[in-house]
């Protein structure tokens, strides 16, 4: 069983939501980024998804994109992003995902990327801009380096967009909590209960929730209803405001977000 499905049927045996934290590698600076993941995970984070920086953030919203042009213009690149998480591994047995765009695979190779991903610990790969119907080579470089590949489904999404993000992935389905790019957001959207009604339908697999997701509100909302959430932007935002001292925000926001038992 893989580090993500172990940890989400643990969290099922116990009747909780898992946290999952999202982290800019190079964000504030390359060389905090592994401790970074060592104390969200330390601080009540399930898993950590770490975003591999780069210049066309399309499904990004302001935050995520200052972040990572700091994290750009700090030097960070997929072959850092490998050797953060790397360091990141020996911290930390959670599970770790990287989240980027298709450009940088393709630019570093999807075999070669797939296997020094898993070379590193990274456990499962989260692609915005890949649609289900294009990932036949990504998926099949993915299974053969044991990484799970992450399929997003939105409110807006028809009935057979998720029906074949369903299909296509595996570790979880990563539902969209609103419309438009990420950012911190003070409600959920209203057509999220029924988008997570609908995925359940179509796959057995853990449904996650990201996009908005800032409060401890948005927590006690889901819990029940959804597998898991991704605070990303809200958390950015966190360490944006003491950038000297990243970890303790990082420690602050999210026994914040969720107090530890």
């Amino acid at each position: 069983m893989s580090r993500i499905a172990a940890t989400f049927a643990r969290l099922a045996a116990q009747r909780r939501l898992a946290l999952i934290a999202y982290l800019t590698v190079g964000y504030p600076r390359l060389d905090v980024t592994p401790s970074l993941v060592q104390t969200a995970a330390d601080s009540g984070a399930d898993a950590i998804e770490l975003g591999i920086p780069f210049s066309d953030p399309l499904a990004d919203g302001p935050t995520i994109q200052a972040a990572s042009q700091q994290a750009l213009k700090g030097g960070t690149t997929v072959a850092r992003a490998l050797e953060a998480a790397t360091a990141a591994r020996k911290r930390t047995d959670a599970p770790i995902l990287f989240m980027t765009y298709l450009n940088p695979i393709l630019a570093f190779g999807l075999q070669r990327f797939c296997r020094a991903a898993s070379e590193a610990g990274v456990d499962g790969l989260i692609v915005p801009d890949l649609p289900p119907a294009e990932s036949a080579d990504l998926r099949q470089a993915a299974v053969a380096s044991q990484l799970d590949l992450v399929f997003f489904v939105a409110p807006t999404s028809s009935e057979a967009s998720v029906a074949a993000a369903c299909g296509a992935a595996t570790g979880f389905i990563y539902c969209i909590a609103v419309t438009g790019v990420t950012g911190a957001r003070a409600e959920l959207d209203p057509g999220l209960l029924p988008l997570i009604e609908l995925v359940r339908r179509h796959t057995n697999l853990p449904i996650v929730v990201g996009f908005g997701i800032s409060r401890p509100e948005h927590l006690e909302a889901l819990t029940g209803k959804a597998d898991g959430v991704i605070v990303a932007s809200a958390l950015l935002d966190a360490i944006a405001q003491s950038p000297e001292d990243p970890t303790a925000r990082v420690r602050e926001f999210l026994t914040g977000l969720r107090p530890l038992a």
